[in-house]
Order: C-alpha cells, then sequence, then structure tokens
C-alpha cells in the first residue's frame, strides 16, 4: 500500500482513539481522500481485482440483504419446532424437519448469524424461538454423532452471542451426551450406531466438525476428559480416513474390540476411492479446527494438505461438483454447500498458519468462493427463501440434488461474517503499523 496511504489510515484511527474534540469535517475529509488513494493504487496494479463478478460483489450489501430476507422468513414460520432442511422442486418455500433431523441446529445457527450481522433484537427473538425446540436433545441419549451440528450451530452460537447460562448448561450437557458415543477402545465417537450392520463400529469424516463442541465443553466445563476424546477422534481420523492420496473416505470402519482399521468407505459419494466434495471440506474446517484446539503440527498439515488437493482439483468457477470424480462432469450437479464449508475452513486455516503466502493463499481462495457464491449464478435473490442455490446432498440415494439446503446457508453466513472479521482486523493491524 502506498506509504501516504498508510499515514492518513495512521492518522484517521489515531483521532478516533484520541479524547480531544476533532472537527468530524477533518475526518471526513480524510476518509475521502483515503478512498480516492485507495482507488488510484487500485487502478495501477495489474493484480488488482479483474473479473465483473468480483468488481460488483459487496461484502456488507450482500450480508444486510441475507439479513432481511432471513428475517423476513423468520417471521412467517408459524411453527418452530418445525425448521427449514430443503426446497424441492418447482417449490418456493422451505421444507420442514423435524428437531430430532441432523440439520436442526442450522436455521437457528443462520439466524444466530444474521443477529450477529445486524444487532437486530428482532431476528435475536427469532434465534432464541427457533433454538429452544432443540433443548431435549442435549438430555436425550444419543443415537447418532451429530448432535455437535445439531446444538453447538444453535445453542453454541446463541452463547457466543448473548452469554445465556442457560444456554451454556445446555451445551455443556449436549457435550457428555456425544461422549457416550466414544469407544476407547477404537479411540473414535461412533457416528451411526444403526448402521453398526453395514460399516460395523463407524466413523466419519462429517464427525470431525462435532469435535469443536467437546473442545468447548472441556475448556468451560468441569469434564475436561473431553479434550482427550476429542483428541483421539482427530487423530484416529487422520490416520485412517485421510487418504494418501490426500483425499478422504467418508466412512472409517473399524472392529469394535480391538480397534484395527478395517477398511474405508463412501456412503454419500461417488465411488469408495473418490473424492466426495462436501467431505473434504469437512476435513479441511475439522482439522483446521482440531490444530486451533491442541496446537499439534500433524492437524495442520493435514488440513493444508486437504485443502491444497481440494483447491488443485477445483473446476473454474471454483465451486466443486457434488463429487470431484463423477463420470459425468461436467453434466454433473454442482455443490454449493461444499463450497461454503470449504471456504469457512480455508478462512480459519488462513489466520492459523504462519507462513505469509500461504496464509494468503489460503485466504484468496476461501474469498474467491464466497464471491461466486455471492453472484447471480448461486445466490438465490426472489426465487425462493433459501440463499443459496445449487446443492447436492446425498447423490447415489438420489435425495436433495441440485436444491437449496440448510447447511449451505449456515456455512455461507459464517463465510460472509469470517471474511468481514478478517478484513476489519486487517486495516486494524495496518492502522497500527
Amino acid at each position: 500500500m502506498d506509504n501516504n496511504l498508510t499515514l492518513i489510515i495512521r492518522l484517521i484511527y489515531n483521532i478516533v482513539l484520541s479524547k480531544t474534540e476533532v472537527n468530524m469535517n477533518i475526518i471526513k475529509s480524510s476518509l475521502v481522500l483515503a478512498f480516492l488513494m485507495m482507488l488510484s493504487c487500485n487502478s495501477t496494479k495489474k493484480e488488482a481485482v479483474t473479473t465483473t463478478e468480483e468488481t460488483t460483489f459487496k461484502l456488507e450489501d450482500v450480508l444486510q440483504k441475507n439479513v432481511a430476507k432471513l428475517e423476513e422468513v423468520s417471521k412467517g414460520l408459524a411453527h418452530a419446532d418445525s425448521l427449514p432442511r430443503n426446497i424441492k422442486g418447482e417449490n418456493t418455500n422451505w421444507g420442514f424437519v423435524s428437531y430430532t433431523d441432523w440439520c436442526s441446529g442450522f436455521w437457528p445457527g443462520t439466524l444466530w448469524y444474521a443477529y450477529e450481522a445486524s444487532n437486530n433484537e428482532e431476528i435475536k427473538k427469532q434465534a432464541e424461538r427457533f433454538t429452544d425446540p432443540l433443548k431435549p436433545i442435549a438430555f436425550t441419549p444419543a443415537d447418532n454423532h451429530d448432535i455437535g451440528f445439531m446444538m453447538y450451530c444453535s445453542y453454541g452460537n446463541g452463547y457466543r452471542l448473548t452469554k445465556n447460562e442457560a444456554y451454556k448448561d445446555i451445551l455443556l450437557a449436549a457435550a457428555d451426551t456425544l461422549a457416550t458415543l466414544y469407544n476407547p477402545k477404537v479411540g473414535t465417537i461412533l457416528s451411526w450406531p444403526s448402521q453398526k450392520h453395514k460399516f460395523k463400529y463407524n466413523t466419519i469424516i462429517d464427525n470431525m466438525m462435532n469435535l469443536e463442541l467437546l473442545f468447548w465443553a472441556a475448556k468451560n466445563g468441569e469434564n475436561k476428559g473431553l479434550y482427550d476424546i476429542a483428541k483421539s477422534h482427530a487423530e484416529k481420523t487422520m490416520n485412517h480416513i485421510v487418504r494418501k492420496d490426500s483425499a478422504v473416505y467418508h466412512v472409517g470402519s473399524f472392529d469394535e474390540e480391538t480397534g484395527k482399521f478395517l477398511r474405508g468407505y463412501t456412503h454419500q459419494g461417488y465411488a469408495h476411492e473418490s473424492m466426495w466434495a462436501r467431505g473434504q471440506g469437512w476435513g479441511i474446517y475439522g482439522f483446521s479446527v482440531a490444530f486451533r484446539e491442541t496446537g499439534e503440527q500433524a492437524f495442520l498439515d493435514t488440513a493444508e494438505k486437504l485443502a491444497n488437493h481440494y483447491m488443485n482439483r477445483l473446476p473454474e468457477d471454483k465451486i466443486p461438483y457434488w463429487d470431484f470424480d463423477d463420470p459425468n462432469i461436467p453434466k454433473s450437479p454442482k455443490d454449493a454447500s461444499a463450497a461454503a464449508v470449504a471456504a469457512c475452513g480455508m478462512f480459519e486455516l488462513s489466520q492459523l498458519i504462519q507462513d505469509e503466502n500461504k496464509k494468503e493463499k489460503y485466504f484468496n481462495a476461501a474469498k474467491g468462493y464466497v464471491e461466486e457464491l455471492s453472484s447471480s449464478n448461486y445466490l438465490s435473490g426472489d426465487k425462493n427463501q433459501a440463499l443459496l442455490l445449487h446443492s447436492t446432498g446425498h447423490y447415489p440415494k438420489n435425495s436433495e440434488i441440485d436444491v437449496p439446503i440448510i447447511y449451505a446457508d449456515y456455512y455461507y453466513m459464517e463465510a460472509l461474517l469470517r471474511l468481514k472479521k478478517i478484513n476489519a482486523n486487517n486495516l486494524s493491524e495496518l492502522a497500527l503499523k
């Protein structure tokens, strides 16, 4: 950045921080000058934004339009225990599931992000309204690993933003419930008790995303053993479910008595050895969080490896097909949800890694995914009640193919907020230099 521009930003920053009375016209004039100089700098550099879509992407505008849409939709939903999941066919309104569905936490979580982006008290009320019905999950015997998705996305974001002590108690109970699925002989959390007849003792890559609830509870509650459970799970997943080709199995099968890894499967991907797009995103994000919480270098290396492999195989528009190895590409459906998950994971990774070149690489990649998702190619606009189009849930089962899905909206809102925070932090750091 030009030295004069840096000086102006420092000056404005120091003025705002000072306790002296200053003529606001000076500040306004300085801001205008800084903006004009920024435009001048950008116009002389070839590496500046070059595509039409990037030029028209306005982060705050997109965020606030999403907020307005989410507020409007939430007010029209009469039953808080019926939660949006997908929009199928020619429908324009959400289809609903009960609080026991694995996707139940994403709608209240999306509303919490909308509240974070707007500080709108009406949206906060709606977020609270749709969060409350999930409480029984924390106190019901666990029958799957999705407790993290269901509770940390809803109550977790609610507690982060409000510090409601009742939310904290419920989260701690949910973490203890999730931990009952842990088998110390295997060293992982059982993902699908109902599928043991098919996969034996199974652990899926998605489960990496549920570890954050355990790490959080270990720091905020009395059960410190939850940390060891989460770390062990991440290690076993890294050693067995992450493949040598830098892709991941969807499902890892283990011997329940000896803990021996038996084999890897797919469940929602094209083939056992293919690269299921959303699973790769879960891995990037999950191992980044595991490194953040443990400091174990191997987790960071794994997150990088998965991210690089994902980036190297993306199509031109940077939004993956549902599986990178589907032989019908380019006629295969895309998966916007995978792009949103990967964006969040790479934003996380970019803030953890020390190498400045790598930091910039992962940040720019994630930013590019967000910008494309915010284009007319993927943003729903007034087409229906969702934020994003073109997600794919379970292709082999012919379920939720090329439709809006609630977890795409959730991670998209998260990615927008992450980008906003990183931009703000970078500006603050610049002003302090």
